[in-house]
């Protein structure tokens, strides 16, 4: 079949080729395919050869290459077929530098240049065109042209060519005379700060493509319910990509948390982990934990890219109970547990763990096939971190992370530095009257955010482990600097936190967490924001929706309002503050799933009044074609969304169930045929609302 499908492509493109004058004898014809596991989106393109046997070695060989690991026993698919058909043509002849060497020409003029934390007086900067073939020059040096400037650096030599190219060479040198990779400096240099600053994100986002590309679950590849992030040695958190706020702060507890549990970390050691009492968030969101070392064995990052799996067993499919009061009644249990070493990943005792308790998970091979995409997401940053070690030199690599987190630090205290000094309280309460108290006590950029007065341990799911308490506070802060800066552990540097142990903020290690990860941390936030009395509340919920059976689970966000500010209106129909996900599209959603969409809107007039209005919030139905179990947690149905500085208040959400209202918290079954609706809140207005006259 693949073999008619080709030739008729190949007989497509001579004929396209000999119309537009190419010879028909002599044409090069190359046959690809683009093949992927099935269930992914990352396809490759490998040679089309007629033993299939040499197919799949191609294709597992550039995907161990790209990714650190294999699939077990996941099939393969063939995305696309390609067929490339070109006429050859004679390649140019070579141009190599002219026979004598031409004197260099003289400087358009002189200017001062700033590398690697020093200043270089008087570098020579020549125009392009005089740069005639033969000319050598030794940096440092600069060329200008129309459209940039080429910079020369020293220890580099620069030879023009016949052909009109540029050849760039370094030159070889005994002794670091300059401050250059292994150099030492007691300040950073800022044009390095901010190149390593980005190159640490980009670490954390390739990560993230990797992720994406090789997971298996509509969360972690649709909705984006994931996050990747680097660490130093230590565990101290040095940058992450922008996903999800509420599990970036708490990553760097989970990686502490190994470092602490085990007395011996090796190269290729993998590590998994959801337990909330070791810096996780709540038992779906699991983390895969790595440590870098070294070509000599040194220890000298960490990486870690946590997922949010479907489902992870406990009382209800996709491991969100509504009325969870324990903790293995929301799903299996990870306590930094070694999955692999050498790196080689242990299949077979993830197994074992994902299948064991009284509530095991629903779809364990799902489970696994995202856990090796996370493998796949750590062992990209590991390679990519090394690669930059190798390329700057680890000494400047790791002393570059020391940098990043002073100059969070530093930016954290000048916005400190800008609120008003004294004590600034706030309290809200949970829609079942739990208190969540708040005092921001600021003196001379330093800050102390205190939790007293916070309700105790809630006999339900509401408890907010201590870790994503810290990351909801690291979320602020990170807000108060208003400027692209890497989210990490330096931010804390100036802040003290004080938590009521135990408590709705730090609950005891048997404590259920299910909604403290997704709705008290939203509520910390709108308090901490409140106190500070820079933004109304948002919707302060994320509305989850979890349904299933026996054989599956799936678990969404829904969007709602933000909260106004002094200076804007609040964002219509967002996710808000500690999620950052996406919507599943209704078309996967409808293709993997017994439901149709049959509404997704913004719900109008829903935002609160004010000089600055707050954002409105959504409007879902879904419709379900087959029997199964929901279930549904969400708060602001009781108490609504605040406003701030006279602002109104926004509308509280509600659920219905074929037009009956429920509870915020409710669990149900479905048959073909019901309609659940969503009504999300929106969000609070800022200032009074300017009052209408007219004239009588």
């Amino acid at each position: 079949m693949l073999a008619t499908d080709f030739e008729r492509l190949v007989a497509e493109g001579r004929a396209a080729l000999v119309r537009d004058g190419a010879a028909a004898d002599g044409l090069v014809v190359t046959r690809s395919l683009r093949v992927r596991y099935r269930g992914t989106e990352s396809e490759l393109a490998v040679p089309f050869s007629a033993p299939v046997s040499t197919l799949v070695r191609d294709f597992e060989a550039q995907f161990r290459a790209h990714f650190g690991y294999l699939h077990q026993d996941r099939p393969l698919e063939i995305a696309q077929i390609s067929v490339a058909i070109s006429e050859p043509t004679a390649a140019p002849p070579s141009q190599p530098l002219a026979a004598t060497a031409t004197s260099a020409p003289a400087p358009a003029r002189a200017h001062r240049l700033y590398l690697d934390g020093h200043w270089h007086e008087d570098v020579p900067v020549y125009l392009r065109e005089t740069l005639t073939p033969g000319v050598q020059l030794s940096g440092p040096a600069m060329i200008a042209e129309a459209t940039g400037t080429i910079v020369l650096e020293p220890g580099f030599s620069l030879a023009s060519t016949a052909d009109g190219l540029l050849r760039v060479t370094q030159q070889p040198t005994a002794n670091c005379q300059l401050p250059t990779a292994n150099c030492q400096l007691s300040s950073p240099d800022p044009v390095l700060l901010e190149i390593y600053a980005n190159r640490f994100m980009s670490i954390a986002e390739q990560m993230g493509r990797t992720l994406r590309q090789t997971a298996m679950s509509v969360n972690i590849r649709e909705r984006l319910d994931f996050s990747c992030a680097v660490f130093d040695a230590q565990g101290e958190l040095i940058a992450n990509a922008p996903h999800i706020p509420v599990h970036l702060g708490a990553m760097s507890e989970s990686v502490k948390a190994v470092i602490r549990s085990q007395p011996e970390l090796l190269a290729g050691d993998l590590f998994v982990t959801n337990d909330p009492t070791q810096g996780g968030s709540h038992l779906p969101d699991i983390t895969v934990v790595a440590p870098v070392h070294d070509a000599g064995s040194a220890l000298r990052f960490f990486v870690a890219a946590r997922g949010h799996h479907a489902d992870v067993g406990g009382t209800t499919p996709g491991s969100m109970p509504a009325f969870s009061r324990t903790l293995a009644e929301e799903g299996i249990v990870l306590t930094n547990v070694r999955i692999g070493s050498a790196g080689r990943f242990d299949r077979a005792r993830l197994q074992a763990l994902f299948g064991a308790g009284p509530f095991p998970a629903r779809r364990i091979a799902e489970n696994l096939a995202d856990l090796e995409a996370q493998l796949a997401a750590v062992t990209t940053g590991a390679r990519l971190l090394l690669e930059l070690a190798e390329e700057r030199g680890v000494q400047q690599v790791e002393r570059y992370m020391r940098f990043v987190q002073d100059n969070a630090a530093s930016e954290v205290q000048k916005a400190l530095r800008l609120l008003p000094r004294g004590r600034h309280t706030f309290t809200d309460r949970l829609d079942d009257g739990t208190p969540l108290v708040v005092a921001l006590e600021v003196d001379a950029g330093q800050l102390t955010v205190d939790f007293e007065g916070t309700g105790p341990e809630h006999p339900g799911n509401l408890n907010a482990p201590r870790a994503v308490t810290l990351a909801c506070v690291l979320y602020f802060l990170r807000l108060l600097v208003g400027k692209p800066i890497p989210l990490n552990s330096g931010c804390l540097r100036h802040v003290r936190v004080l938590v009521p142990e135990p408590s709705l903020l730090s609950p005891g290690p048997e404590r259920a967490v299910a909604g403290g990860n997704v709705e008290t941390s939203q509520r910390v936030v709108d308090a901490l924001l409140g106190a500070a009395g820079i933004l109304a509340a948002s919707q302060g919920t994320m509305n989850n929706l979890s349904f299933g059976d026996g054989s599956y689970g799936y678990y969404e966000t829904v969007a709602g309002g933000a909260g106004a500010g002094r200076d804007f209106d609040g964002a219509s129909a967002v996710h808000t503050h500690m999620t950052n996900t996406r919507i599943t599209d209704a078309e996967v959603m409808e293709r993997r799933f017994p439901v149709r969409v049959l509404e997704h809107a913004v719900r109008r007039n829903s935002g609160g009044r004010g000089q600055q209005s707050g954002g409105d919030g959504v409007r879902r139905t879904l419709e379900f074609k087959a029997a199964a179990h929901v279930s549904i947690l969400s708060e602001r149905r009781a108490s609504a969304p605040f406003g701030l500085h006279g602002g109104e208040a926004a509308q509280p959400g509600q659920n219905l169930l074929n037009g009956r209202v429920l509870a915020g918290a409710v669990s149900f079954d479905v048959q073909a045929g019901d309609q659940l609706t969503l009504l999300t809140p929106g969000g609070g207005g800022f200032g009074a609302p300017l009052c209408k006259v007219t004239a009588s």
